[in-house]
């Protein structure tokens, strides 16, 4: 049997906003072409846009990353 540990080595650990990230099936211009940014930047930059690209874009980070505990990899499907 496992035992749970609870105490600082529980908590989500701290998201690293600079690691590489991904925001795919965003219109650019004439094309549909992926942006390879930060993390940080492809937060801000989806939340610019409006609802319904939104729903339709992917950000996909370097590494997994834990949210509320539970991990993520694909943040915004």
């Amino acid at each position: 049997m496992t035992e749970a540990t609870w105490g600082e080595s529980a908590k989500t650990p701290e998201i690293n906003w600079r690691m590489s990230a991904s925001l795919e099936n965003v219109p650019r211009g004439d094309s549909d072409v992926a942006e390879v940014t930060n993390l940080e930047r492809a937060v801000r930059d989806w939340q610019k846009l409006d609802p319904e690209h939104q729903a339709a874009a992917v950000l996909t980070v370097e590494h997994p990353v834990q949210i509320e505990g539970r991990l993520q990899h694909d943040l915004y499907r």
